[in-house]
């Protein structure tokens, strides 16, 4: 058979996860939590099922579930979100992503994102039949570049992909780049995907700034959000979509041949628990600001710098005084089989990697497991 991807293998994430069970390492590599959900979410689990809502959920999500997060919408950003027609819940928000640039990319049209870039742009943008062009936000700080943008931008561009809280740069977009993409959007009448499934997790009091609630950005953008981030819960796999009516009818007609419903029983209880806890997200920012200041003052002193994360579960930590010279990959291969850490490197969230001495290490975990990572990484160090 002939590959559609046929240079795409195992992600990073996958590879590291095994390996770190293979040798028995603390994995702060791949995203997930390792500590116990809300017992009471899981309560709601089981009362959904032996309700009976086991059967097909309507395609374009629960109703009563879209009205929560209209509701929740409307509490975070000040949005009137119709949660009818312009509410969608998918499979997580890569699905989300995927149905969406199925649905606005068609053969020969162009997609701007920006490296390091989460390893599902790229290629939802090609088996769509477009081109992703990849642009490095720059150093130091991984901030944008917008006079390239404008310079990157052809008539055969039709979105732009961005994402904020970033991972893995562990960066908050500012105001004024929402309004430097818009400018550019309505100038070029471009479609923006706004990957926001870190919406909540932001440090040391900043804002996130949602396109939903940018004017010149709300009508021409899809906004994509993450159950599984904000109820520590990534095995959920329940995400949704908001977008204007027109653009969400194209997305639900890829959604519907895609994954067509999500688990009903899930929808059920994520809706009461929203019910029950509409605040649960406003807990994540000093929830995770406490695990990262946690992390950060155990490795103080080590030789590692670690440049204080803006939001996400992540943090970045940079190696070069420790290991000058080494590549991510290597060095990320050294702490895993030498002191049994697990992180993920970020080189290959570049097309074409920097010389950059960062990996990045997973906050969501339980603070022993932090503990004893730093105790390991120290020890990598002064060895």
């Amino acid at each position: 058979m002939r590959s559609k991807l046929p240079e795409v293998g195992t992600t990073i994430f996958t590879i590291m996860s095994r390996r770190a069970r293979e040798l028995d390492a603390l994995n702060l590599g791949q995203g997930f939590p390792d500590y116990d959900i809300d017992p009471r979410l899981a309560e709601l689990v089981g009362e959904s099922m032996r309700a009976g809502h086991n059967q097909y959920a309507p395609m374009e999500g629960l109703l009563s579930l879209r009205e929560r997060i209209a509701a929740k919408l409307h509490g975070s950003y000040g949005v009137a979100v119709d949660p009818v027609d312009a509410i969608t819940v998918t499979l997580g928000a890569t699905e989300a992503i995927y149905s969406a640039i199925q649905a606005l990319v068609g053969p020969g049209d162009e997609v701007i994102a920006f490296d390091p870039a989460y390893d599902s742009y790229q290629p939802a943008v090609r088996l769509a039949g477009g081109r992703c062009l990849r642009l490095p936000l720059q150093q130091p700080g991984f901030h944008y570049d917008w006079d390239r943008v404008r310079a990157a931008i052809t008539p055969r561009t039709r979105l732009v992909l961005i994402n904020s809280p970033h991972n893995p740069a562990c960066t908050v977009s500012a105001r004024a780049d929402l309004d430097a993409l818009a400018e550019l959007a309505q100038r070029h009448d471009l479609t923006v995907l706004s990957d926001e499934v870190y919406e909540h997790v932001v440090f040391d009091g900043k804002l996130h700034h949602s396109a939903l609630a940018h004017p010149g950005l709300a009508r021409r953008s899809v906004a994509v959000f993450s159950f599984g981030k904000t109820l520590h819960a990534t095995g959920l796999r329940v995400g949704y979509a908001v977008a204007p009516p027109p653009l969400t009818a194209e997305l639900r007609k890829v959604h519907q041949f895609n994954t067509f419903s999500i688990a009903h029983p899930l929808q059920h209880a994520i809706a009461a628990y929203l019910g029950e806890r509409p605040d649960c997200g406003a807990r994540l920012a000093g929830f995770f600001q406490g695990k990262r200041d946690r992390l950060r003052a155990a490795l103080a002193g080590s030789g590692f710098a670690l440049p204080p994360a803006q939001g996400t579960f992540f943090q970045l930590l940079d190696f070069g005084a420790v290991v000058p010279g080494s590549s991510d990959l290597q060095f990320a291969e050294d702490l895993l089989t030498r002191a049994r850490v697990a992180t993920i490197p970020l080189s290959p969230f570049y097309e074409e990697p920097q010389p950059l001495s960062f990996v990045r290490l997973c906050i969501a975990k339980r603070d022993e497991t932090l503990d004893a990572a730093a105790a390991r990484l120290r020890e990598f160090a002064r060895r």
